[in-house]
């Protein structure tokens, strides 16, 4: 097979569009496994090849990601109710319409604050 079918077989396809009720399941939280949340696994549905992870959790009361070290850059963006964020031992507050942007080789986590779940969007990019 020549180079250039080769990779047109491989190329993505023009988008995928993901229904988050198709992904999502209730589960503990990574890390630590505190309290429960709802995941929902939105580029676990896109074909490969991709770049990048794209996550909704919803962290129920009381429920935290436990702190953990991150190989890559990561985002967490609050949708709604409030959190703190740790990353290397410095926490700060978030609450709906902020994002924290954690560094590669950091120990971060996240837990749920107040009376409301936590939900929040995670990015970063997929390990090779």
């Amino acid at each position: 097979m020549s180079l250039m079918l080769l990779l047109a077989a491989a190329a993505a396809p023009p988008m995928v569009v993901i229904d988050e009720r198709e992904v999502m399941r209730d589960e503990p939280p990574p890390h630590g496994e505190i309290g429960m949340s709802t995941a929902y696994r939105i580029s676990d549905a896109v074909p490969q090849p991709r770049s990048m992870e794209f996550r909704k959790r919803v962290l129920h009361v009381g429920a935290a990601i436990g702190v953990h070290p991150i190989a890559h850059d990561e985002v967490y963006y609050v949708l709604s109710g409030e959190g703190v964020v740790t990353s290397d031992g410095v926490e700060k507050p978030l609450t709906p319409g902020m994002a924290a942007y954690l560094y590669k080789a950091a120990k971060v986590g996240i837990r749920q604050v107040g009376k409301e779940p936590l939900a929040l969007i995670i990015s970063y990019p997929v390990a090779h």
